[in-house]
């Protein structure tokens, strides 16, 4: 990025640094009183001069070779605007410049109907010599705006690049001075008014998503998430939708941004994909259980994953409709790579876990990229190679050897329009030497060279599992032992960018499990054994806070998930009691969401108000947050045969704690996009995709004609034509739950208990008379 100034007549000069685009990146700076300016930064495109140009009259002494006419162009709109409201202002002049070339101080000279004069000055863009900036008129009135270009003067210097490319020796040049004279603004009480925003889909949606419908972006996002980091939403839309929220995903805090999720327990279509469930006959109550293939990536409204064949032992890689199911493509051969890991163990085929997005690259024309579209790859970082692939045709198109790393971590996505999709990796240089590489993964060289960015000195062989990209922190967490008993932790706060260590600490609690600690906020949190969590400044090391304890007898002696989640200023934790919410800020418990059990001999676990509860156990990878809500389900470690009655999978308020829907069987939530929720249910083999579907309305009058003060009869009927029950009447989201497990958990109409009575959805009849 290059520094700029801007210069304002009365005004000490204000130094701006920011990236251009024509289109999005606007710096909003306060001018004079009320006013405000957003305006072009250019960015020197690869064309360069080797002699600056001058702006003003040809300097004394000095003669010019060539000398040229120029034409002022001053456009703005609206021309006729509320008070209160941006014009935008174009300037350029003809004829344009070389693309190494570029007019600095082009002066717009604003006076507004008191008569105070606000003199904007910035450079124009090389080659099209084009400038832009944005105002917000403040007063009422006629507004006079001029454009005067003072002349520019190019010395004797070496041109290089351009259209044609190579190097040009120019000789001296010089461009005259020229105006626009003033032209006439009209700013009214009146608003102006704009394109109207598109509302948020509210039912079923489809893909693509219409370039008319920007606003949609906060909530078409795709999975996983990965790659973001930052707290800042981009529009007050989102900051108001969610506030407090971080912006990134990574398998510590399982929080997904821009993506929509399932407001109510409704299957839009499944899937089974092995044989599970009671075995009957001799093994009488006891069965088996094998886990559905599901998704490890969906990219505008595409499912990517591998599966076996049936009847053979191929593996083959496909790619599905999200709310079809229907099948694009399907590949096998898929080469085999490494991996490994203690549950899951990754994947031993070589597929994407990534989604790579990447702004339209820098023309040799600054400005001319606006024009460009963003590429799209499904990726994988491993075994010291780059791999991409084409999301359309499933094809690879990128297979890079990354040496002299063999791996990293991929931290940040094409956010917005001026970042790179980038990654660190450490590399041992020997001896005890490390170096942090920043280095990209767009494009598809195979010299890694020429992906680095910044390579720095290194004070630790690997980047810390615990890493708050937002504030630059890290830490390690590890247990000290006494005679084989764990009586405490060492903890560690790291820099995230150098390695350094910032401060070391040892405390007295005893540990009940390293993956339920985790950093976010610019803090650490630790979970005791003792059933609460301690907070510690990730760059100072003090202690912020002891949570409140979790719930006796099951949370405070430790009994819960080997997860923690953080999202939306919330730590959230799964007990065998419950789900809470723990306050970032203070450790209050926000919240704690409990899943009654129904009946008091199901299950041996009771709350501290002597309920008898289900469990929350996550099977070491967590919920997934999104979309507001938490998405998890009942588990226990080592669970017993027969199974638990009544598990089920739940989707929690995020900011209440008030449950939101929940949904009969044990099924790991797998992966949340497009206002769906994609679950893997072992005990019945079946994949579920949860979330708005189709419907259809009839209605018949009857007789169509009669006299006057005859009764008509008007029935009708609205279906849900999902994939999953089609032609079955429609419910209220309330019955949503009840009316699925009666489809397809073979559980009674009315509940399990019997007491639930489903209700259809609201119907609303309009009668016109004769004259409208």
């Amino acid at each position: 990025m290059e520094g700029r100034q801007l210069k304002i007549k009365g005004e000490k000069k204000l130094q701006l640094s920011i990236s251009k685009t024509k289109t999005a990146a606007l710096l909003i700076m306060t001018l004079m009183m009320t006013s405000v300016v957003m305006l072009n930064v250019p960015v020197k495109g690869q064309a360069s001069m080797s002699v600056p140009p001058v702006s003003g009259p040809i300097p004394a002494g000095e003669t010019a070779e060539v000398t040229t006419e120029v034409v002022a162009h001053l456009s703005f709109r609206p021309t006729v605007v509320g008070v209160g409201q941006t014009f935008l202002v174009n300037i350029w002049t003809t004829p344009a410049t070389h693309a190494a070339r570029y007019h600095p101080d082009y002066t717009v000279t604003i006076t507004k109907p008191d008569g105070t004069e606000d003199v904007i000055v910035l450079d124009s863009y090389p080659a099209d010599a084009t400038a832009w900036f944005e105002y917000v008129a403040d007063q009422t009135g006629e507004w006079k705006i001029r454009f005067d270009f003072l002349g520019t003067w190019f010395p004797e210097s070496v041109l290089s690049g351009g259209f044609f490319g190579g190097r040009v020796n120019a000789p001296n040049t010089y461009y005259e001075p020229a105006s626009t004279g003033d032209q006439i603004l009209t700013v009214r009480e009146e608003i102006t008014p704009g394109w109207p925003e598109s509302p948020l889909p509210t039912s079923y949606w489809e893909r693509p998503v219409h370039v008319e419908n920007r606003e949609w972006w906060v909530i078409s996002g795709h999975w996983p998430g990965q790659g973001f980091y930052g707290e800042g939403p981009y529009s007050a839309k989102w900051e108001e939708m969610y506030p407090d929220t971080n912006t990134y995903w990574s398998d510590r805090h399982r929080f997904t941004p821009w993506v929509d999720g399932p407001d109510s327990a409704h299957i839009l279509w499944k899937r089974q994909d092995r044989i599970a469930g009671i075995i009957g006959g001799q093994p009488m109550a006891y069965g088996v259980t094998s886990t559905p293939d599901y998704p490890g990536l969906i990219y505008a409204g595409r499912c990517y994953e591998t599966y076996t064949k049936p009847g053979t032992d191929d593996v083959y890689w496909r790619c599905y409709d999200l709310r079809t199911g229907e099948l694009y493509w399907e590949y096998t051969d898929i080469p085999t790579a490494g991996g490994g890991g203690f549950f899951f163990g990754g994947p031993s085929y070589l597929v994407p876990n990534l989604i790579e997005y990447n702004p339209p690259t820098q023309s040799e024309v600054s400005g001319a990229e606006a024009a460009g579209t963003w590429s799209v790859n499904l990726m994988r970082i491993q075994s010291g190679r780059l791999y991409k692939w084409n999301p359309t045709t499933g094809q690879m198109t990128t297979n890079a050897s990354l040496d002299p790393v063999s791996s990293g971590t991929f931290y940040v996505n094409g956010r917005g329009r001026d970042t790179q999709p980038m990654a660190l990796s450490v590399q041992n240089l020997g001896g005890g030497n490390y170096a942090l590489l920043n280095w990209t993964t767009s494009g598809s060289s195979s010299s890694f060279a020429s992906r680095l960015r910044t390579n720095t000195t290194y004070a630790r062989s690997s980047i810390p599992t615990l890493a708050d990209f937002e504030n630059g922190l890290g830490a390690t967490v590890s247990g000290i032992t006494e005679y084989q008993v764990y009586k405490g932790m060492a903890l560690e706060g790291i820099d995230l960018w150098t390695g350094e260590t910032l401060w070391t600490k040892d405390i007295e609690e005893p540990v009940y499990s390293f993956v339920c600690d985790i950093v976010d906020h610019g803090k650490l949190a630790v979970l005791s054994a003792f059933g609460y969590y301690k907070c510690y400044d990730l760059r100072t090391g003090n202690e912020l806070w002891q949570s409140e304890s979790l719930a006796y007898p099951w949370s405070s002696s430790g009994f819960g998930a080997y997860s923690a989640m953080s999202g939306y200023g919330l730590l959230v934790s799964e007990r065998y009691d419950g789900v809470y919410g723990i306050n970032w800020t203070n450790g209050k418990i926000e919240w704690k969401y409990v899943a009654e059990a129904g009946s008091a001999y199901e299950t041996p676990y009771i709350d501290d108000l002597g309920r008898t509860v289900m469990p929350f156990y996550s099977f070491g990878v967590g919920g997934y947050i999104a979309d507001g809500k938490f998405f998890t389900w009942n588990y226990e470690h080592t669970e017993t045969w027969p199974v638990t009655r009544g598990w089920q999978v739940h989707a929690i308020d995020m900011f209440t704690g008030e449950g939101v829907w929940k949904l009969t069987g044990s099924a790991y939530p797998r992966a949340i996009a497009d206002g769906y929720l994609i679950t893997s249910n072992a005990y019945d083999g079946h994949m579920y995709v949860i979330g708005p579907g189709k419907s259809t309305m009839t209605v018949t009058v009857g007789p169509k004609a009669i006299s006057l003060g005859d009764q008509v009869v008007i029935e009708g009927t609205i279906l849900d034509m999902s994939p999953a029950q089609p032609g079955t009447p429609c419910v209220s989201e309330e019955s949503m739950g009840t009316q699925m497990d009666y489809l397809h958990m073979q559980l009674p109409v009315g509940g399990i208990w019997g007491n639930i009575t489903m209700t259809g959805v609201p119907v609303y009849l309009t009668a016109l008379d004769a004259n409208g």
